[in-house]
């Protein structure tokens, strides 16, 4: 597998993988109901680096990169992560945190913090905490979870 800069025509492929998660609404605070359009230009925002992780020529997953805030809290990077449901517990997300990490490090951020990692995600949250991240703050109730209702939500952080 590898990881890389994604290019216009992988846009079909990243929607594909996008677009059911979009749909569950289980996991990104993101309205259930966008549009094709509105899921890319989110996506591929001109303030992220959109990669993908490529497996026989397959993409199998996609993940951005960006600075968390501006100003004085722009040497901490966000990134969101999203896997083919078929290649789910094969580590594509995996390999896609190892290269965000050297992606930001390399890049210069100095630290990278998930804003609201969904308390229900396990697997996630699981997997952030193997590679270094620190569940650093609860917020109460704050993601509407469709099928449980409100469900905390978790920042987490990791120094780079």
């Amino acid at each position: 597998m590898i990881v890389r800069r994604s290019v216009p025509q992988d846009q079909d492929a990243v929607w594909e993988i996008l677009e059911p998660v979009i749909r569950a609404g289980e996991t990104y605070a993101l309205a259930r109901d966008l549009t094709r359009d509105d899921a890319l230009s989110y996506w591929y925002d001109p303030g992220k680096r959109t990669f993908v992780a490529e497996e026989d020529g397959r993409v199998v997953g996609t993940y951005y990169l960006r600075a968390n805030q501006a100003g004085g809290g722009d040497h901490v990077c966000n990134c969101g992560y999203v896997t083919r449901h078929d290649v789910r517990g094969r580590g594509v997300a995996r390999q896609m945190c190892r290269h965000s990490l050297s992606e930001a490090a390399g890049a210069g951020f100095r630290a990278m913090q998930y804003n609201c990692v969904v308390s229900t995600n396990t697997g996630a949250i699981r997997l952030w905490k193997d590679l270094g991240f620190e569940i650093v703050g609860t917020l109460p109730g704050a993601f509407h979870h469709p099928t449980l209702g409100d469900v905390d939500a978790y920042v987490m952080y990791r120094r780079l």
